[in-house]
């Protein structure tokens, strides 16, 4: 199985009049042996306007005209909310938010299901008879069983995180806790609490030199972010003459990348990087390779004091690792916005590290994000309800052979 990463230009409703660049982009799980038009395109970058679903109760359940979709879990509740709001005008797409443990039972009666938090494994699509695509709402697709859906004809999508403002809101939330660990945020609000003034001393980011490990949609957002604050940026990837060909191809341009990183270095060179970093920002996609991929041996690479960041996958640091450093005061101070299990222990003893900033998993969650998340997954409905005329203008393979269950997505 591959995935394939698809660029088009389709012709919408007329309802949807600012399409952002009219471009789709989407993974498709497909075979080798398989024909590129028997697996249509499955994401849609983000538009203006459509409407809002609400009102499911006068959408007939029984009608074979009716597309549902299933929203699995009540977390990242805008996600269904802004769904909602931009489908209520199309009576023909119903929306339901299905809790957790109910999952199974009732994803035979959907069409198409947004996976959220939810590890869509081999079980669950076992049982989704009338499903034609799975999603997740957001960057990647981490929690799908790629391998179980391409083996019930199931297509599997993403929701693009550069053309959506993600990447972008993700990037802001990296550079606020790159922040709040400099400046000591926790120890600001027990000044505050004490009545003190003009302590705690804090530190600049000016001058610092920030490893960026990982340089994807993300990496490079937060690139372009950190220049005018001063510092000396060094990232990592795996292959920067693909990278580089394949945004040429997109944009006929590289976004200025040699501008913006200092030095560039392969996955070989994270051991290396990390020891010159002041601050260390993980961006990389979580993979078997890349699982854990912070633990000991990196830890013991990395300077003394150096801070970590971590706004991608709670997976890719090793906790025994983390905890183990935060306490010899080797790592300098920890913020994530991604935890090993989630929703993160409130009580776990890595919080009460007064060096330790956490966020709820939100580093995507902006307005402008999720609403331009909620209308592209309007347009993969929408176009899944289409017929097959839309023209593909341009494939552009992204990713080698995929042969773990365990769905990895992208390896930056």
């Amino acid at each position: 199985m591959k995935l394939m990463f698809i660029r088009r230009c389709i012709s919408p409703p007329s309802s949807l009049s600012n399409i952002q660049g009219r471009l789709v982009t989407a993974f498709i799980n497909t075979t080798p042996n398989s024909p590129l038009s028997a697996h249509k395109i499955v994401s849609q970058a983000s538009s203006s306007s459509a409407g809002s679903m609400g009102n499911n109760e006068e959408v007939s359940k029984t009608s074979e005209h009716v597309t549902r979709v299933l929203f699995c879990g009540p977390d990242f509740p805008a996600s269904h909310i802004y769904t909602r709001e931009y489908l209520s005008e199309h009576r023909h797409i119903q929306v339901d938010v299905i809790p957790f443990a109910d999952v199974p039972g009732v994803i035979g009666n959907y069409h198409l299901c947004v996976s959220k938090n939810l590890r869509v494994d081999s079980t669950i699509l076992s049982n989704a008879n009338k499903m034609k695509l799975v999603m997740q709402f957001g960057v990647g697709i981490d929690g799908i069983d790629v391998n179980a859906a391409t083996k019930y004809g199931i297509k599997v999508a993403r929701i693009p995180g550069d053309v959506t403002g993600n990447a972008a809101s993700c990037a802001e939330m990296a550079i606020y806790l790159m922040l709040g660990l400099l400046r000591k945020q926790i120890h600001m609000r027990n000044s505050v609490k004490q009545k003190k003034l003009g302590e705690p001393v804090g530190d600049n980011l000016m001058g610092k030199t920030v490893f960026i490990m990982g340089f994807g949609n993300i990496g490079l957002e937060l690139a372009k972010r950190l220049k005018p604050f001063g510092v000396k940026i060094i990232a990592t990837k795996r292959n920067w003459v693909s990278y580089l060909d394949t945004f040429s191809i997109l944009d006929g341009q590289n976004h200025g990348v040699d501008d913006l990183v200092d030095e560039k270095g392969s996955h070989d060179d994270i051991y290396k990087f990390a020891s010159i970093a002041d601050i260390v920002v993980c961006c990389l996609s979580l993979s078997r390779e890349t699982a854990a991929i912070v633990n000991h041996s990196f830890f013991t690479s990395m300077k003394k004091g150096a801070y970590l960041v971590n706004v991608a996958r709670g997976g890719l640091l090793d906790y025994d690792a983390v905890a183990n450093n935060l306490k010899s005061g080797h790592l300098g101070g920890l913020g994530i916005d991604v935890a090993w299990s989630e929703p993160f222990d409130p009580d776990d003893p890595i919080l009460k590290f007064p060096n330790v900033l956490i966020t709820p998993h939100v580093a995507g969650v902006t307005e402008h994000s999720y609403r331009s998340m909620a209308k592209s997954a309007w347009l993969i409905m929408w176009d899944e309800n289409e017929d097959e005329g839309n023209v593909v203008d341009e494939v552009v393979e992204m990713a080698s052979l995929m042969t773990s269950s365990h769905a990895p997505g992208i390896v930056e």
